[in-house]
């Protein structure tokens, strides 16, 4: 709690010295944890943009596109990203930067807060189907754990009784967006490409100076090198503010999962030299096979 105060401090220190710079950048008045794919993906033509790279239309009517509002989020200050009608179909994008394993649960959460308002003004007890519009669900991920170019992410995985069969499902499409991974897309997308240019210049110069200066130097040579160009000089404050914590926010992610990976495999360590001394071999393998079972050997043996 301490650090984030001290990080927050940092970022309005930054923000005020940027404002004072250029006097006709307004001040910012989101919260910290809004990020920068979301207010760039929040103009409707960036959004129609980004639709029409992942479905391979061409659409130009930003009319067509209506976004939603959700309202009562209960997932502990976590927001969609992009949530919008357009065709008869819901779409809820988010932005990840790290593997969003939970994230087809969060999806059902959402797309709960959205049905429910799309028919609040009908009955669900009508002997007549209620037609709804058809939900799709895209993450676009950019973080440093090596993935594939696209991969599929379902509700049923995170059941705690497997089945080839559940009764209630939901997919989501995770593209990754990195240098040399969907490429098409981003070239369909040129906003989406060039907030990939953004966002590696910022961790390429935070290895060389603090995170400060690297993203304010990352902003003025994107500005210099008319990437997105007319966006950053009109929000410049607000997107250094929300870089600084959002990218020091994936920092800290992910020295928490190394850490979390060796205090794992330490574990694992310790229970299987148990194990076999004890001639558990049947065990032993179990352990390997059942996560389930593994925690509870774990728990016997008090790891």
């Amino acid at each position: 709690m301490k650090k984030e105060k001290e990080l927050l401090k940092q970022v309005d220190d930054v923000c005020k010295t940027e404002a004072m710079k250029n006097p006709q950048i307004p001040q910012v008045q989101r919260k910290y944890k809004d990020t920068v794919f979301r207010l760039l993906f929040k103009d409707r033509e960036r959004a129609l943009s980004l639709y029409n790279g992942v479905n391979g239309t061409d659409y130009k009517d930003v009319a067509l596109l209506r976004y939603n509002i959700l309202e009562n989020a209960i997932f502990m200050n976590v927001h969609n990203d992009i949530s919008f009608v357009i065709a008869n179909q819901i779409q809820l994008y988010e932005h990840q930067s790290t593997v969003p394993a939970n994230m087809p649960l969060r999806d059902l959460f959402y797309i709960a807060d959205i049905l429910q308002k799309t028919v609040a003004d009908k009955t669900i007890y009508d002997s007549k189907p209620l037609m709804i519009p058809n939900p799709d669900f895209v993450v676009f991920y950019n973080g440093r754990d090596k993935t594939g170019e696209r991969m599929e992410l379902k509700l049923s995985d995170n059941f705690l009784i497997p089945t080839d069969s559940p009764k209630l499902e939901l997919k989501v499409t995770v593209l990754n967006i990195n240098k040399g991974m969907n490429e098409q897309l981003k070239e369909k997308c040129p906003d989406l490409k060039q907030y990939m240019h953004y966002v590696d210049k910022v961790r390429k110069y935070s290895k060389e100076m603090e995170l400060r200066d690297a993203v304010i130097k990352a902003v003025d040579e994107c500005i210099r090198e008319d990437i997105l160009k007319d966006f950053l000089m009109k929000q410049k404050a607000e997107v250094v503010k929300m870089s600084i914590y959002e990218f020091d926010e994936e920092r800290e992610m992910r020295l928490i999962r190394e850490s979390e990976r060796e205090i794992g495999e330490q574990r694992m360590k310790t229970l299987y030299k148990l194990l076999l001394s004890d001639n558990r071999i049947d065990d032993l393998k179990k352990a390997t096979e059942d996560d389930i079972y593994c925690s509870a050997l774990c728990k016997e043996y008090s790891i």
